[in-house]
């Protein structure tokens, strides 16, 4: 081994980093230990030789290091196994470590390029059947569209065949069928929203009939009878405690009139059940109220009636809006077998008709302010009771004429 001059090994040595002499010759023996050779410093090694080993190794050490530039080498690691050690590695590796195996890898990337042009089909035909639901949506409206222009826009004719003329004969036809369609549709917007008929009721009797001074409104639902249904009955209406005696005592002084917005298949079935003695004289159905945001209500202006003497018992205020007056607001039942509003009521109306009110309205008025009008009924009524009694003791308790106590003294009685 031919030793470099010494201002050579000092140039050298520049570009390693000192260490102390022990260090060096323990890293030179690792190293050369890699393939299986050793190289025993005897100790009657002079110095200087030592140091020539010492830098060639240094020289060693830093063309490894360039040969494997951008990785971490330290002097004291083993040499990575190559050629078959390398290839039977490397299924343990890839057995241990499943996502560090370079298939892996690839057959990720070709799943996701997979999904992706899966999803892209989809979106494609996604959007195929999109615009084919438009068009056969806007196909059928347009269809639509010229089927009522044609159906409700055509002329009127009798019953020849022969066309009647009417306002619009004269202008051109398209116009004709526009203007035509647009009044239907404006008639059949009033038939939904007005009653179908000007007069609810018929013209009060005449005489020698007798025509009740008073006419009752009631509501049939949660007033007369409420929806009820079981496991074993199904859907029916139940009848609210008391309803029978009370259509038969307000018969005697009231004309009846049950006027509900409910639809007259399903309402008069009911009222054939709950009244076989005829007490309920007329019945109104839904066809018969205005429809106004949303709501069912009773115009009584349609009634026929002189409204001083028209009541209403409702437990829906929405519903008689446009007569607060005539109303006489109870609560609403549901259907509880202890309910007793229906006898007070009676007594309510009977008081009513028996002082011959001209106009009911001042009373529904005041009764109005109450949240709950038949409560306070009743404490009318007992206030009214102990004032009758407290009247009734002072009469009593007045003192008779002397002459009555004379004649009383004589007679000896």
């Amino acid at each position: 081994m031919s030793m470099a001059p010494v201002p050579v090994i000092q140039l050298i040595r520049l570009n390693t980093p000192r260490a102390s002499l022990n260090t060096l010759a323990n890293r030179l023996r690792r190293t050369f230990a890699l393939g299986n050779q050793s190289l025993p410093l005897s100790p009657t090694s002079s110095p200087l030789h030592v140091r020539s080993l010492t830098t060639a190794a240094g020289i060693h050490t830093n063309k490894v290091q360039t040969a494997s530039a951008g990785k971490r080498c330290y002097s004291n690691a083993k040499e990575p196994p190559t050629g078959a050690a390398t290839e039977a590695a490397s299924p343990l590796l890839s057995k241990l470590f499943p996502q560090t195996s370079p298939d892996v890898d690839s057959t990720a990337e070709q799943e996701r390029k997979k999904r992706e042009e899966d999803e892209a089909k989809e979106n494609e035909r996604a959007w195929k059947r999109m615009k084919l639901g438009f068009a056969i949506f806007g196909g059928g409206g347009i269809a639509t569209i010229l089927w009522g222009v044609y159906k409700f826009g055509q002329p009127e004719v009798d019953s020849e065949g022969q066309i009647i003329e009417d306002e619009f004969i004269d202008k051109p036809l398209v116009q004709q069928y526009l203007q035509r369609m647009w009044k239907s549709l404006h008639y059949y917007q009033k038939m939904i929203q007005e009653p179908s008929r000007a007069k609810l009721l018929p013209d009060p009797l005449k005489h020698p009939y007798v025509q009740p001074r008073y006419t009752l409104v009631l509501e049939m639902k949660d007033v007369l009878v409420h929806p009820d249904w079981t496991y074993k009955t199904g859907w029916r209406f139940k009848k609210r405690p008391g309803v029978d005696s009370f259509l038969q005592e307000c018969a005697k002084d009231f004309e009846i009139v049950v006027f509900t917005a409910e639809q007259g298949m399903t309402v008069f079935p009911i009222l054939d059940a709950l009244d076989p003695n005829g007490y309920i004289m007329y019945r109104l159905v839904r066809d018969a109220t205005h429809f106004i945001d949303g709501h069912h209500v009773k115009n009584l202006d349609n009634l026929n009636r002189d409204l001083k003497r028209v009541i209403v018992v409702d437990w829906d205020r929405n519903a008689t809006q446009m007569h607060p007056d005539n109303t006489f607001g109870i609560a609403r039942w549901h259907g509880n077998d202890d309910d007793s509003q229906l006898f007070d009521l009676i007594s309510f109306l009977k008081t009513i008709a028996q002082n011959e009110v001209d106009d009911v309205r001042e009373v529904l008025h005041y009764y109005r302010q109450f949240a709950d009008p038949i409560s306070q009924f009743r404490e009318n009524q007992r206030k009214l009771a102990e004032q009758l009694q407290e009247a009734e003791r002072i009469e009593q308790a007045k003192t008779k004429p002397i002459v009555k106590q004379w004649s009383r003294s004589i007679l000896g009685r």
